[in-house]
Order: C-alpha cells, then sequence, then structure tokens
C-alpha cells in the first residue's frame, strides 16, 4: 500500500513540476519582448527609407535621369520633378555629399505636430585606409498617394 501511495505523490509532483516549469517558461516568454515605442508613421515610412537608401548604395550615386527614374517608386512627384529640372552635379542629392559614403544607418524619427510627415536623421559613413569619418543629414517622408514616399533631404542641424 505504502508503495501506490508514494507513486501517486511521484506522478502528482512530476505534474505539478512540470506545469510550473510550462508557467515560468511562459510568463519568461512574455517578460522578455520589447514593446515597440516608435509612432505608427515612423514604422511604417522607416521601411521605406532604409529600401530607398539600401537601392541607392546599392547603385551608381551620380545624378541621372536614369538613376532618378530608377527611385522614382520612392520620390514624391514634386522631388522627382525638382530632381529632374535641376542640371547635373558632382554631389549626391540623397547624401548631400559629393564624396560618396560607404554606408547608412537610419536613425530617429520625428513626425511632425500636423502629422503629415516624418523626419528622420540619417547617419553616413566613410571608411578607408585613411580616415573614419560620420555625417548626419535629416530626410522628410511625406505619404503621398497612401505611400510613404521621400520629399526632400537636407544637412541636419547642428
Amino acid at each position: 500500500m505504502k508503495g501506490v501511495v508514494r507513486r501517486r505523490w511521484s506522478v502528482i509532483s512530476f505534474r505539478r513540476l512540470g506545469v510550473c516549469c510550462l508557467l515560468l517558461a511562459s510568463y519568461c516568454l512574455a517578460a522578455c519582448s520589447v514593446p515597440n515605442l516608435e509612432e505608427p508613421d515612423c514604422r511604417e515610412s522607416r521601411d521605406v527609407v532604409r529600401e530607398f537608401y539600401s537601392l541607392h548604395f546599392g547603385n551608381d550615386m551620380h545624378q541621372s535621369a536614369a538613376n532618378i527614374q530608377l527611385r522614382e517608386k520612392y520620390l514624391t512627384g514634386q522631388l522627382k520633378d525638382k530632381l529632374l529640372a535641376a542640371s547635373p552635379t558632382d554631389s549626391d542629392y540623397f547624401t548631400a555629399s559629393s564624396d560618396f559614403p560607404k554606408a547608412f544607418r537610419v536613425g530617429e524619427c520625428k513626425v511632425n505636430s500636423q502629422g503629415k510627415d516624418v523626419n528622420f536623421n540619417i547617419l553616413l559613413f566613410w571608411k578607408d585606409d585613411l580616415r573614419t569619418e560620420q555625417k548626419h543629414i535629416s530626410v522628410a517622408v511625406k505619404k503621398e498617394n497612401d505611400t510613404w514616399r521621400i520629399d526632400s533631404v537636407s544637412p541636419a542641424d547642428k
């Protein structure tokens, strides 16, 4: 009889232990999730900015009609027309530099008070055997035809 009672308590203890482990694991998974505190407009438009700059850095950065057409789906109509009308220069409009950077990182996002456009701080990097440098630019993104598009690029305020 004592053997049956011990076995029963043993089975109950294993079940309790299993339930406790399962609850502990689910609590740990829930505790590890990090809430996203960024505005919804920032989350949506960040992907567009990241895709654009990945395309831009992966292709020829010189200003030409063909290059602007390649980037057209990421630009507002106003910016596209402005770039097509401008005379070609050695400077890249999208990096605000004539010395093309090697890499970028999309940084801080700010939604303007009316919620119609979003500004991103983009960090540009130059690194070679002689130097390591970084510079900030500001990219304004606007919703046009229910799609986020780049509206302007300017040197970041110091």
